[in-house]
């Protein structure tokens, strides 16, 4: 559209189908940029991409011309029949049903992209279903427990 202009930051969040440990060291980094690829060829902009074995978080220059709801459906959609392709895993892969949405200003850019470049350290100390509580609870989401998934072993 002319004349219109924005300025939209986004971190998704979304897990391994039950928070299974199977992204593997190995091929993350070509998981990695397999999606960053798709966020590309949407015409977003890729600032950072990081998670551990059983999550992903991608933060984006995100332009409005895609309804988020698409987005996350390619890029998850995508990512789950690449991984299935390449049989990096026994099994069948799939990510979780639904995501986590969080938007950001330009000031707080830095200091995300710190954030997700550090979660392996991050996740030494802390599970991933008490991060995302704690991301839903700092932003105000109402969420419901059910539909939270227990990482393995909890």
């Amino acid at each position: 559209m002319a004349n219109t202009y924005s300025q939209i930051y986004l971190q998704f969040v979304f897990a391994v189908q039950n928070r299974t440990s199977l992204i593997r060291i190995e091929w993350k980094d070509e998981l990695y940029k397999y999606i960053t690829g798709i966020v590309q060829n949407n015409k977003h902009k890729l600032i950072a991409i990081n998670g551990t074995s059983n999550h992903v978080h991608i933060f984006i220059g995100y332009k409005q011309h895609q309804l988020i709801p698409e987005l996350l459906q390619d890029i998850k959609g995508s990512s789950s029949k690449w991984i299935n392709n390449k049989g990096f895993v026994k099994g069948k892969f799939q990510w979780q049903a639904g995501y986590g949405a969080f938007s950001y200003s330009h000031s707080q850019i830095e200091n995300v992209v710190k954030y997700i470049l550090n979660q392996d350290q991050h996740h030494k100390k802390r599970k991933f279903r008490d991060e995302y509580v704690e991301l839903l609870q700092r932003f105000n989401i109402e969420y419901n427990e059910k539909y939270l998934l227990q990482d393995i072993g909890d």
